[in-house]
């Protein structure tokens, strides 16, 4: 009897051949699995002996390469991941970066000192204060100035606020990467607040270029005291929603604990820094270790762990946001009148600028001035405008620290009104190194969890 004769009744189960039975004379067909007749219908029996052959020769051999982005929603950015894989466990990752590259520090050798200010805010745009900060430090070190005491108070108030919205951007993005929707909807619930006060304090949300050479572009508006108050207590009340939605949360902690883990020979090998860095052990924060800007005056705690690992890294930072509100309020304490802008007119440029409601313009008594009453203070400005100052020849590295680690400045000056060079030692490129190390030999799952304590801003990676 042949296979074509064969024809089996699907509905009644039964089968047409007058054998009643899968075989070809007389013996059993491989081809077909066993059966037997029931009152329910036929019933079939499928062996799988042969899959654990299967499984034994994938384990062994096999492995799947996976690109995870630079479009995918969980990479934290423009980051692609190459993975290979046995199964669901990562046995190789290697990360690529330069999708979002933009060449920041080669146009700062195309434009004076001062409008260097607007591209390095740029290249971190969830900390562009820092970004400024850093490079204005760089700066002023190179001319030898040293700011009015106003100015650098007025940079910490900045740079605190700046870390609170970066942080609340971890935990809206990281929750949101690992299934936490109310994450995202509280993180950037809590970041509008710290940009709608940054742009009543600055004039803009983002990419401000407040924080000029020698100090600020303007002084604080009149209520600003007022304003920053109010902020810190609503703050105050939120953080505990953090605390209740996701640290006694056994899903987030089991999601967390245990995952990442990146220990202290590592991150000294790596050049690792900030809240990864502390994770493992290190209390090393350059505004205790290396104070700028008046940090030394001011009473805080740098928190750290020995977990070394993703819950470690998330109770850090929503412990640092607590350290940030206890800044700002002695910040507000300590504030004196006084000017925000070295004396020296020669560097002082905007010069009396005040924000109008479009976020630009010098005051109308200054254009008075320079346009009608004094000839020389109008060609002053306008070459302090067109050209630039000029910054002694030297080299110069300065830091600060921003809320991904630390974040240095070299720069190169030859005596002109431009830098010769522009180099930054960027913490997210730097950290991005210990992917590999977290996530080889773990489940593709936690990789996002990985990435994501890590805190990468690609603006910053690609520059």
């Amino acid at each position: 009897m042949t296979t074509s004769d064969r024809i089996a009744d699907v509905s009644t189960g039964t089968d047409t051949t007058a054998e009643g039975s899968d075989s070809v004379d007389g013996a059993p067909d491989a081809r077909y699995a066993e059966h037997r007749d029931t009152t329910e219908g036929r019933v079939y029996t499928v062996g799988g002996g042969d899959w654990d052959d299967v499984l034994a020769d994938a384990t062994q051999s096999e492995r799947m390469i996976i690109n995870m982005g630079p479009q995918h929603p969980s990479t934290h950015g423009v980051l692609r991941l190459v993975l290979e894989m046995e199964g669901e466990t990562v046995t190789q990752l290697r990360s690529v970066i330069g999708y979002l590259h933009t060449g920041i520090e080669k146009n700062c050798e195309y434009r004076t000192w001062t409008q260097g200010v607007t591209f390095v805010t740029r290249m971190d745009y969830l900390s562009p204060l820092f970004n400024e900060m850093g490079y204005c430090l760089a700066v002023e070190k190179l001319l030898g100035i040293e700011v009015p005491r106003r100015a650098q108070l007025l940079r910490i108030l900045l740079m605190e606020l700046n870390r609170l919205s970066s942080h609340f951007v971890y935990i809206a993005t990281g929750g949101m990467e690992l299934g936490s929707t109310t994450a995202m909807t509280y993180g950037f619930r809590e970041r509008e607040e710290v940009l709608h006060l940054l742009e009543h304090l600055t004039g803009l949300r983002m990419n401000h270029a407040f924080i000029r050479p020698g100090g600020l572009a303007q002084d604080m508006p009149d209520d600003f005291v007022e304003k920053v108050t109010e902020f810190c207590k609503v703050i105050d009340k939120r953080l505990p929603l953090y605390d209740k939605l996701f640290t006694g949360q056994p899903i987030w902690r089991n999601r967390l604990k245990g995952v990442g883990f990146l220990p202290l020979d590592a991150c000294l090998a790596l050049g690792v820094t900030g809240p990864v860095l502390r994770s493992a052990g290190v209390a090393w924060d350059l505004r205790k270790v290396e104070p700028y800007s008046g940090y030394d005056e001011i009473d805080f705690e740098v928190p750290t762990s020995t977990d070394a690992d993703c819950w470690a890294r998330y109770l850090l930072r929503v412990e640092e946001m607590h350290q940030s509100l206890r800044i700002i309020r002695q910040v507000l304490k300590m504030l004196e009148p006084g000017p925000v802008m070295v004396e020296d007119r020669k560097v002082a440029w905007p010069a009396q600028l005040s924000i109008s409601s479009d976020g630009m313009g010098n005051s109308l008594e200054h254009v008075r001035k320079i346009m009608g009453q004094s000839m020389e203070s109008l060609i002053h400005h306008f070459k302090l405008v067109t050209e630039g100052f000029r910054v002694p020849p030297g080299q110069v590295y300065s830091a600060v620290e921003s809320p991904r680690g630390e974040l240095g400045f070299h720069m190169v000056s030859d005596g002109g009104t431009r830098p010769l060079r522009v180099h930054v030692r960027e913490p997210s490129f730097v950290n991005l190194q210990s992917m590999p190390a977290m996530a080889e030999g773990g489940l593709v799952a936690d990789v996002i969890a990985a990435i994501a304590s890590i805190d990468p801003v690609m603006g910053g990676v690609d520059r």
